[in-house]
């Protein structure tokens, strides 16, 4: 029986555009090669990450949708552990109307301007 699953899949924002895209080709192969279907894939592009993988601040993201035998998610998944310049990737059942898409980037925040110092100790006034 085939399972919906999606993966959201983040690599190294240092590979090149043509070994990104043979990644999700070698994803999508395995999983029709295996009797799946393969629903689509959706490219997120470079985000800023919560914190540093491998002293990376980036990822590009990747969000890749199929249907498939469980069998086939573990194959994928131990390929993708092994597959170099995937920084991490998280596989879950998927919803029907559950991918919204991608979230919207931050807003950067406004540069802060420090309040003026002033001196505690010259509080006398010159009419003293």
């Amino acid at each position: 029986m085939l399972v919906a699953y999606e993966i959201l899949l983040m690599l190294d924002v240092e590979l090149p555009e043509e070994r990104q895209e043979e990644i999700v080709k070698r994803a999508s192969d395995l999983v029709k090669d295996a009797g799946g279907k393969w629903v689509g894939h959706d490219a997120w592009g470079r985000r800023r990450l919560a914190y540093e993988i491998a002293h990376k601040p980036e990822g590009t993201y990747h969000l890749l949708n199929f249907d498939a035998e469980p069998e086939t998610l573990e194959e994928l998944s131990r390929i993708l552990r092994i597959t170099d310049g995937v920084m991490r990737h998280l596989a879950v059942r998927r919803i029907e109307g559950g991918s919204p898409g991608p979230p919207p980037e931050p807003e950067p925040e406004p540069e802060a301007v420090p309040e003026p110092a002033y001196a505690e100790a010259n509080t006398s006034s010159e009419e003293e």
